[in-house]
């Protein structure tokens, strides 16, 4: 089953270079996991209605999780 997370980020200064989310995340705000897709997107408008993510001075990421997991159980099963 893949679950999702909501972020809610800092935008990070334009330092020139490219970016690496991997490497050098942006600051997190808030984060809130959901069961599906659906909950997710609701989640992430609400977040998306805030003043300072209108402003572009915060982003809201969707992050799936769990999908290896979940594909790893499709595959032992239709073996």
């Amino acid at each position: 089953m893949t679950r999702f997370l909501v972020v809610l980020t800092d935008v990070r200064a334009d330092e020139g270079g490219s970016r690496n989310e991997r490497t050098t995340p942006e600051r997190r705000r808030q984060v809130v996991g959901a069961s599906s897709r659906e909950a997710a997107e609701r989640i992430a408008g609400a977040f998306m209605a805030l003043g300072m993510v209108r402003a572009g001075r915060q982003r809201v990421k969707v992050l799936a999780i769990g999908r290896r997991h979940a594909y790893a159980e499709r595959e032992a099963v239709s073996h």
